[in-house]
């Protein structure tokens, strides 16, 4: 692969291969990171899972006793 020039940054294109076994397309989030100088390692980011975690830093303990009944919650 040739690093080329893109804008002000610079890009390398994926081969179709790479780009299947990744399972990612165009318009996708990755993560690119370097394992050693001479390695970079690019993972699909995963966006279900990392909100899944900030929900869970949000998520509040229910009450002690507390019930849920959906006929209550549905009642106007």
């Amino acid at each position: 692969m040739q690093v080329s020039k893109w804008g002000n940054s610079l890009a390398v294109r994926l081969p179709k291969k790479l780009v299947e076994e990744l399972g990612i397309a165009e318009g996708d989030d990755v993560n690119v990171t370097s394992a050693d100088p001479q390695t970079i390692v690019i993972s699909k980011k995963d966006e279900e899972g990392e909100f899944i975690l900030k929900l869970r830093v949000l998520q509040k303990p229910k009450p002690k006793g507390f019930v849920w009944n959906r006929d209550d919650a549905n009642t106007r």
